[in-house]
């Protein structure tokens, strides 16, 4: 059995437009990693219950991605597809759906997002009466964490007996074993950002237990300093919106507010479906981030216009066959792609 399988499937089929800006990206990214540089993932959308884990979790747990920055919804959907796996319902047809049927599933106590959906109960309900308490125990103790430090213990806490799903297909399982830095900026949208909201406005926990999203910045600041060493770090982007903007501009920010001297990000590329207009910063091309000092002109820069549930997954079991064999990996890539 061919163990580059896929690594060959994209050199040999990805030759233009959006195929082959993947190809580059990927090429790219492995040569960054295969120098020691280090790279950093901004997940939006809502990629942990369209079970991207299956291909990020082992691709942390090899070394291809040292930080991330998730939004609110990425970062509890990884924890419920772990404990509420068999539960989830599958909606094909949901492009036909009438308002009666979405009407059915709520009725149904299941949260649609597209083609899936997350159970009330087994989910939301199942992981509150865990955290609850556990809010409840810094409260009194005026203790404060960063919010994904509590899913990091939650997650580590959860006996194997209640997993239905798999733990290797986890990626928050995988990020809180190996500690790697995480920013979850706007975590306050998001339905555990909801639960949270009402247990302090009934007086059950103090909102002071989380620390801000400027206290992630401050933070981000040093993991950022530290990540950069070497050859750098580069930053992969899935979807637009803060989960991307809040940790690119970390750059800009120890330059001028700071500063201090910073390396610049040493790669880039974003997967996305948002079309280029004003004002998107979903849709706004790398160059413009050149005038924003998060880039430079030397910086490699690719947009894949695509879906991330397709793409991600190709390039990162191509990664994960290039860590596991890069002498033959390198020599297909010769093959298909001289210098």
């Amino acid at each position: 059995m061919n163990n580059l399988a896929t690594l060959e499937f994209i050199l040999k089929n990805y030759k233009n437009f959006n195929a082959r800006a993947t190809r580059d990206a990927l090429l790219a990214y492995w040569r960054h990693i295969e120098k020691g540089g280090k790279m950093f993932w901004a997940v939006a959308g809502a990629m942990s219950s369209a079970q991207l884990g299956i291909t990020l979790a082992p691709a942390i747990r090899n070394g291809l991605i040292h930080g991330m920055s998730v939004t609110g919804a990425n970062l509890e959907e990884s924890l419920f597809r772990l404990v509420a796996h068999d539960s989830y319902k599958d909606f094909p047809d949901y492009r036909y759906f009438t308002k009666d049927d979405d009407t059915k599933i709520l009725e149904n106590r299941m949260r649609r997002v597209t083609d899936t959906s997350i159970p009330e109960d087994e989910a939301f309900r199942a992981v509150e009466s865990l955290i609850v308490p556990v809010w409840e125990k810094a409260t009194a103790e005026n203790t404060r964490k960063f919010w994904h430090e509590y899913f990091y213990d939650l997650i580590q806490a959860i006996g194997k007996e209640k997993h239905e799903g798999k733990a290797d297909e986890c990626w928050l399982l995988a990020a809180a074993e190996n500690n790697i830095p995480i920013v979850v900026p706007g975590y306050e949208d998001s339905t555990f950002g909801n639960i949270f909201a009402s247990h302090v406005k009934l007086g059950d926990a103090s909102a002071s237990i989380a620390k801000s999203g400027i206290e992630y910045m401050g933070a981000f600041y040093d993991q950022y300093q530290k990540l950069s060493e070497g050859e750098g770090i580069g930053f992969f982007q899935i979807g637009g919106g803060i989960a991307g903007d809040f940790p690119i501009c970390v750059v800009p920010s120890l330059k001028y507010d700071m500063e201090v001297p910073v390396k610049p990000w040493a790669y880039f590329c974003q997967i996305s479906d948002s079309t280029t207009s004003y004002g998107s910063y979903s849709g706004a091309t790398p160059n413009e981030k050149i005038t924003w000092d998060k880039l430079t002109k030397d910086t490699p820069m690719f947009v894949v216009e695509s879906d991330a549930t397709i793409v991600a997954p190709l390039m990162l079991t191509a990664l994960l066959e290039c860590k596991a064999n890069p002498a033959e990996a390198n020599k297909l890539i010769e093959k298909y792609v001289p210098n």
